[in-house]
């Protein structure tokens, strides 16, 4: 079930980390602490939570009062910053699952969650990840 995934650590360049969001088409990155260890995820939306200022998220028709190009907001954002700094200040559960958990359990997390993606993991090592786009694709091709 696990495919293999892009890691980023808490201390990548935000900047490249959500480059590689965007070119990748990820729904998220597994973040590692300094052992190599899952720390936790960064959903992209989080990425685009921390790009629109929380006046424009509590208003959104502000939105369009806005003329700045969202390509010269993300640069200049993120420009200096870690990974760290985009993760939420609040601790959450950590999405990770055991590398022989059925789809039913990972499933259960991503909805308990809200997560796009799990970190998939043997013997406390990475190895790869299960976004929800491939557990529907599963789901759906044992019909």
């Amino acid at each position: 079930m696990a495919e293999e995934f892009p890691v980023v650590s808490l201390d990548t360049d935000a900047l490249e980390a959500v480059s590689l969001l965007a070119t990748r088409r990820l729904p998220g990155l597994i973040v590692v602490d300094d052992k190599g260890r899952p720390h936790s995820v960064l959903p992209a939306s989080q990425v685009v939570r921390f790009l629109v200022p929380s006046y424009v998220q509590d208003d959104p028709s502000l939105a369009r009062v806005m003329d700045e190009p969202l390509a010269d907001q993300v640069a200049s954002k993120l420009a200096g910053l870690t990974v760290r700094k985009l993760l939420p200040s609040e601790p959450v559960e950590l999405p990770v699952v055991n590398h022989d958990d059925t789809v039913i359990e990972v499933a259960a997390i991503m909805a308990r969650l809200r997560c796009p993606l799990v970190a998939v993991v043997k013997d406390h090592e990475i190895v790869g990840a299960i976004t929800a786009s491939r557990l529907l694709e599963l789901v759906v091709s044992t019909q």
